[in-house]
């Protein structure tokens, strides 16, 4: 569609899916939900203010005044609002010309993320995809926030079935792209471990195709095989030589972690080296990114280290799955912050691990097999998931009865780690903490 009626002579665009924050000038998307129908409140956006309207529905449409029909669109292909806001999104990101930076993986996105945003943001006017916005309406809504005063873009992107990462690069069509790392998340919608693969280096494909550059952890053999597969997809079609390939490769290693950061963890490591690579690569000075990294305070229950009244305790509570539930054991076990009061003993709160299907069971039990070689004595299980393993910890189906039990059994004295998917909802019980 030819979106020039609404972008024309426009230096930023308001858009937004909740009637409830239209605001004068706005363009308003009127999505469908399984509980929802944003196409109900089509009149009340435009009485609201909304420049424009993009509707799903176009028996609702029929059912407008005339006077609201003359600034409202339908969708492209039968059904679907969100084909709509992509095509508008890709749109006004073809009229920007800055550099956007591409951000994918399966642990450590967001942080590296926010990592590069503190970095660049030293230097240039920078929008980056905030909070979680990261899926196929996510990305658009990123995009469409970007400004013509910003001078740089990072968008991070998610993916949980195979295709899910192409999608999202045809839309932001990213000119730098980077993917943290791989391991075993959202299996039951990627089949498999080497589904993850495939579909992450869907970021690789698009970048190799339109002569972008990568950023990559070279200490990383997944990585390298994952380059290694893209490069030849794009050889036999005759799109890519080697020497146009090592032009437009930037390599870091996983390094180690400085001192003086509020991030908790060794995994972390590779994270702040992708952030210090992809600063001096757009001239930040490694003194520079060191300390913006330094600076940044890690939020949303993300690697985050509280000192409570009773405990010291490790947050990391957003996301979890067997590769980074893993990484935080070790991290948690290893950490100076917990070694410095040894005498403490250590307590392990850790939720189920989601969307794994047929691996569940094998994961949930490599989980427990780690803390029973730990003769870890103080552990709580959140997660019915921990019921088909081994587990002669506690197991509480939910957070709500483990709030229960926390409430008549305190924690005290102790260095925990509190680790689970964000599904599990565990930050309810940190003020039991």
């Amino acid at each position: 569609m030819n979106w020039d009626f609404l972008i024309r002579d426009k230096d930023s665009l308001c858009v937004t899916t909740d009637s409830r924050k239209v605001t004068p000038g706005c363009i308003f998307v009127a999505l469908k939900g399984e509980h929802f129908d944003g196409n109900d409140f089509v009149e009340q956006a435009f009485d609201q203010g909304a420049e424009w309207v993009l509707m799903e529905s176009e028996e609702k449409f029929n059912l407008l005044p005339d006077e609201y029909k003359k600034r409202t669109t339908l969708p492209l292909r039968e059904g679907t609002g969100v084909g709509l806001l992509q095509d508008l999104a890709r749109t006004w990101r073809r009229s920007l010309t800055i550099p956007v930076i591409g951000i994918t993986g399966t642990n450590g996105k967001t942080t590296t993320k926010e990592l590069c945003a503190a970095v660049l943001g030293t230097k240039y006017r920078l929008y980056y995809t905030q909070g979680n916005l990261n899926n196929q309406l996510g990305v658009p809504l990123t995009l469409l926030s970007i400004t013509r005063a910003h001078e740089m873009a990072i968008v991070e992107m998610g993916a949980s079935h195979p295709g899910d990462i192409k999608e999202l690069v045809e839309i932001a069509e990213p000119d730098y792209g980077l993917i943290t790392n791989v391991g075993k998340a959202h299996l039951q919608g990627f089949g498999s471990f080497e589904g993850v693969m495939r579909t992450k280096a869907e970021l690789y494909d698009f970048l190799l195709a339109h002569n972008g550059t990568i950023f990559r952890n070279a200490d990383n053999p997944y990585l390298r095989e994952m380059l290694e597969t893209s490069m030849k997809t794009q050889w036999s079609n005759g799109s890519i030589n080697e020497q146009m390939v090592n032009e437009k490769m930037v390599n870091y290693t996983t390094g180690t972690m400085p001192e003086g950061t509020h991030l908790v963890g060794n995994y972390n490591s590779e994270n702040i080296q992708a952030a210090i690579c992809v600063g001096k690569y757009f001239g930040v000075p490694e003194d520079q990114a060191l300390a913006a990294i330094r600076a940044y305070v890690p939020s949303n229950n993300r690697s985050q280290f509280m000192k409570t009244e009773r405990n010291t305790v490790v947050v990391d509570a957003y996301n979890a799955n067997p590769t980074s539930m893993t990484a935080a054991i070790e991290a948690f076990d290893k950490s100076k912050i917990i070694n410095q009061k040894s005498q403490m003993p250590k307590a392990y709160i850790l939720g189920a691990m989601r969307e794994l299907g047929d691996y569940s069971r094998l994961e949930h039990q490599n989980i427990v097999n780690m803390l029973l070689e730990r003769k870890a004595d103080n552990v709580l299980l959140v997660g019915e998931e921990y019921k088909d393993t081994t587990a002669p910890y506690p197991v509480f189906d939910n957070v709500d009865a483990l709030y229960e039990y926390l409430q008549n059994n305190p924690v005290s004295g102790c260095h925990i780690l509190l680790k689970g998917s964000r599904s599990n909802q565990l930050e309810k019980i940190i003020p039991l903490l």
